[in-house]
């Protein structure tokens, strides 16, 4: 009896032991929880099937594999990199040509910035199944419609490849690093309009409309490389900030025929950004995005591809700024779909050629989140919005005519689609945040689930025994009056009659979001791991934040960071007042502009925040770039009391709490001059802080076990200091 006894006493220990299990820095961050997720998932245009990339643990090797959108069964392999010793390094990423028969691959991939790189690129046909290297170390090689060329950048100048000849045709001879760009964005259009490829095939493939950006003028930043070399190097690029000079763009139409170059006329504006170009589906109009410094008035033009003859179609002006999306759409009969916050939320707008509006087709106190696209044969508009609340997004389809809306999105939560090129089936990608991303076959009539492709029970599973606690939604509203989104992570074992410290984290930027219904990210799970050490985790959405219409969101206009510190220090007080929490331990943490954010509230919250931790943060907005910084502050000369007042660098003399600064030596985008300068003035007003520099790490701060020893690092400054 006894030795049953034991036995069961045995058994329970181990219970206890399982269900009690603590997450790990280790393994949040070496990607031990990493949903399955449909690789590189992309629809193709003329048949009903899509691709995804896959990985052979077996063979070490990569699949472009071809599925069927009704069935969800596999067709075929359209490449295995098993079969071509060229592609050994593997599958960086693809692109079809317009017929889909012929696959452009990139590998040997070496990152430029954010968003741009250098890579070489081997041309596949689909038929003939050969494989031959085209292309080295090139820049956004492009197929034209046509599928007979190749558009590339290399070393600033544009070229195209003649695909049955082999020869490569040079446009341009006079780009030169740091001084003339043809056909790609310099640094500050790359990180704030988004977009790298600055050239575009017109539809017949007869021309080449390209921006040049002339960089001499403006001012250049070095940052300096360490690695483990005897002497380092310098890494010179050019980087304008608030108020400096920006590169001077100009537009240029290319005939392949003829050879001939033709400078279009753009003498009408100045100082002015080319936001976008983008063919019509009249093969001789070009259309391009016009914005002035202020980004407060847009022209969207229709440019004659053989006179060169511009012609203002559209203008938008908004008494904040006017944002730039992809979401440009033309018709069969060039007419357009277009997207704008005019009636104060973000809608779709029917335009005729002319520029003459034929119908708001969508309406309502309410953002749509994404254009998806329109079905031309049932004139059918679909998309994703926050009809059914700000946390969450649904997939709608709408009549271009605004009727007869359809709500396909069937769970609660964060839904997003990948349509078939027929439009009769889409994918949803679906998660919130107690389900992580499930993928399902659903159809377009009325969105009903057809298959399952991936559940991720795996890690539902695997997750059952770290015993996590949930996160709570709801709305705070701080005493003056604004209710502002908000979720919570308290402990599992959490006791209201207790007081527990409150670890706040945000963003907090123009636009954005962090309280959203959608799945745990590494972050949200080292919140968790901070719970299972008895801290409460709070995030909040001030204002200024994103789809709670313009008004919410440009609210912050000519003061960033004045209303959301305010928020924060305000939401703070709030919850120090609930219960069960300790309001003399309060922290704050925030990374970029959430970095810049937590900076701000220890200096102008001293007597709210006992600890903040400001990660790549922005001090002072006079050494932010150019475009985003006066698009909400407009230029430092105009607006000197914009900057000034809300950049935490001028008030470090308030600080009282326990404050950690950390930047990476090679940030390209927050330079790390804004921490040494930042430090530099803590020094001077005699405070105490402390703070870490990260060698040769850009914005994200990775790489080997970088992310371990940084979250170790912020973890044990939390246990010390909250």
């Amino acid at each position: 009896m006894k030795s049953k006894q034991l036995v069961v006493l045995f058994l329970l220990s181990c219970f206890s032991v399982v269900a009690q299990q603590k997450l790990s820095i280790e393994e949040i961050y070496s990607g031990a929880f990493r949903p399955e997720a449909m690789d590189e998932l992309f629809a193709m245009k003329n048949t009903n099937q899509y691709t995804v990339l896959n990985f052979d643990q077996n063979t070490r090797s990569m699949q472009i594999d071809l599925y069927d959108f009704a069935t969800l069964k596999k067709v075929n392999t359209i490449i295995d990199t098993k079969n071509f010793p060229e592609l050994a390094d593997g599958i960086d990423s693809f692109v079809f040509s317009n017929d889909e028969k012929q696959l452009l691959i990139a590998n040997n991939s070496n990152q430029i910035y954010r968003h741009s790189f250098t890579a070489d690129y081997f041309l596949y046909n689909l038929e003939t199944k050969k494989l031959t290297k085209v292309l080295e170390q090139v820049q956004e090689p492009t197929f034209s419609p046509d599928g007979f060329k190749i558009g590339f950048v290399k070393n600033n100048n544009l070229f195209y490849y003649e695909i049955p000849s082999g020869k490569t045709i040079q446009i341009t001879s006079d780009g030169k690093k740091n001084s003339i760009i043809y056909g790609i964005t310099d640094w500050v259009y790359e990180e704030e309009f988004a977009f790298v490829r600055a050239f575009e095939w017109s539809t017949d493939s007869k021309k080449l409309a390209y921006i040049r950006f002339d960089e001499s003028e403006v001012p250049e930043f070095s940052m300096t490389v360490y690695k483990k070399d005897l002497y380092p190097s310098v890494e010179t690029f050019k980087y304008p900030k608030a108020g400096e000079k920006n590169a001077k763009v100009s537009l240029f139409l290319y005939d392949v025929a003829s050879k001939a170059i033709k400078a279009i006329n753009l003498d009408n504006y100045s100082d002015f950004y080319i936001a976008r170009i983008k063919w019509t589906n009249d093969a001789n109009i070009v259309s391009a995005q016009v914005l002035n410094r202020h980004q407060d008035n847009l022209d969207l033009l229709f440019i004659d591809g053989n006179t060169g003859a511009v012609k203002v179609i559209l203008n938008e002006k908004d008494k904040a700024y006017v944002d730039i999306t992809d979401n440009l759409t033309f018709l069969n009969d060039n007419s357009f779909i277009w997207t704008s916050e005019k009636d104060g939320f973000n809608h779709i707008y029917l335009y005729d050629k002319t520029g003459k509006l034929k119908n708001q087709i969508t309406k309502g106190n309410w953002e749509v989140t994404a254009y998806y696209g329109l079905d031309e044969k049932t004139k059918t508009v679909f998309y994703q919005s926050v009809e059914n609340g700000s946390t969450v997004r649904d997939v709608y389809r709408i009549g271009l005519d605004g009727k007869n809306k359809v709500k396909l999105s069937q769970q609660v939560g964060t839904n997003a689609a990948t349509f078939s090129p027929n439009f009769q089936y889409y994918i949803n990608t679906y998660s919130s945040e107690a389900v992580p991303p499930t993928y399902s076959l659903n159809n377009t009539k009325d969105g009903k689930q057809v298959q399952s492709i991936i559940d991720n029970k795996a890690l539902v599973e695997k997750l059952k025994k770290y015993n996590l606690p949930a996160k709570e939604f709801f709305e705070l509203t701080t005493d003056k009056g604004n209710k502002l989104n908000a979720w919570m992570i308290k402990p599992k074992d959490f006791d209201a009659n207790k007081k527990y410290p409150v670890f706040m984290y945000q963003y907090s930027g123009p636009g954005s979001q962090q309280v959203a219904k959608d799945w745990i990210d590494t972050n949200d799970l080292w919140f968790m791991m901070l719970s299972q050490q008895g801290y409460i985790t709070i995030c909040v959405d001030g204002r200024g934040t994103g789809f709670k219409g313009a008004e919410f969101k440009k609210i912050t206009q000519k003061q960033l960071g004045k209303l959301e510190v305010e928020d924060q220090i305000d939401a703070a007080k709030v919850i120090g007042n609930y219960s069960y929490v300790d309001k003399t331990r309060i922290g704050i943490f925030g990374w970029s502009y959430g970095g810049f954010m937590s900076s701000n509230c220890i200096m102008k919250g001293a007597d709210v925040f006992k600890m903040a931790i400001a990660v790549a943060p922005v001090t002072n907005w006079r050494f932010y770039d150019s475009i985003y910084t006066e698009r909400y502050l407009q230029t430092p000369q105009e607006n000197a009391s914009g900057y000034d007042d809300n950049s935490p660098i001028n008030f470090v003399s308030k600080l009282k709490g326990n404050f950690l600064l950390i930047h990476g030596s090679a940030d390209d985008n927050v330079h790390v001059q804004n921490s040494m300068q930042m430090i530099e003035a803590l020094i001077q007003a005699n405070k105490q802080f402390d703070w870490a520099i990260y060698p040769d790490k850009n914005h994200g701060i990775y790489g080997g076990k970088t992310r371990i020893q940084l979250f170790n690092k912020m973890t044990n400054f939390i246990k010390e200091k909250l």
